[in-house]
C-alpha cells in the first residue's frame, strides 16, 4: 500500500467512525445508522436514520417494524445538502451500512462519487446498482476502526 492510499484509508476510518457517532442520534431501536457527506475533506452535510421533521421520534411500531416513513440516513444526509448552499457533486458518502437501492438511486442523482460503508446490509442490490452507475464503493468492516 502507498502512503497516499494509507493516508486515504486512515482518512476514511475516521470518518466512518464519525459517522457512527453520529448515528447515535438515531431514535430508531431495531438499527442506528449515521451518514456524512464528504467534499474536499470537508463535511457537508450529515444524516441519520429517523422520522420526519415533525414527526414523533419513534421508527418502529408496537411490532418492532420499522415504520414506512422512516427516512435512511443516506436520504436526510442528501436532502440536507439539497437545501444547503453546497452541492454534493463528487463527493463521498460514509455510511454506517450499505445503502439499500431507493438511497443507491438517490446517491447517483446527487452526483456523489464514492460510497464508504462498514457494515453489510442483507440485501446487495443498492451496491450493484451503484457500481453500475459507475461509482467507488469500499467496504471497511466495522471491527477494523
Amino acid at each position: 500500500m502507498t502512503d497516499k492510499e494509507e493516508k486515504q484509508l486512515a482518512l476514511d476510518k475516521r470518518y466512518l467512525r464519525m459517522a457512527l457517532v453520529w448515528a447515535e442520534n438515531s431514535y430508531c431501536q431495531r438499527r442506528k445508522v449515521g451518514a456524512l457527506i464528504v467534499k474536499d475533506k470537508m463535511i457537508i452535510s450529515d444524516g441519520y436514520n429517523g422520522t420526519p421533521v415533525g414527526f414523533e421520534n419513534v421508527c418502529e411500531d408496537e411490532n418492532g417494524v420499522t415504520k414506512p416513513y422512516v427516512l435512511h440516513a443516506e436520504a436526510n444526509a442528501i436532502t440536507k445538502v439539497a437545501g444547503s448552499a453546497n452541492n454534493s457533486r463528487g463527493a463521498t458518502i460514509y455510511v454506517t451500512a450499505a445503502p439499500c437501492i431507493e438511497c443507491s438511486k438517490l446517491i447517483i442523482q446527487a452526483g456523489i462519487q464514492r460510497v464508504v460503508y462498514s457494515e453489510e446490509y442483507r440485501l446487495d442490490e443498492g451496491l450493484r446498482l451503484l457500481r453500475r452507475a459507475g461509482i467507488q464503493v469500499d467496504f471497511i468492516p466495522a471491527e477494523t476502526l
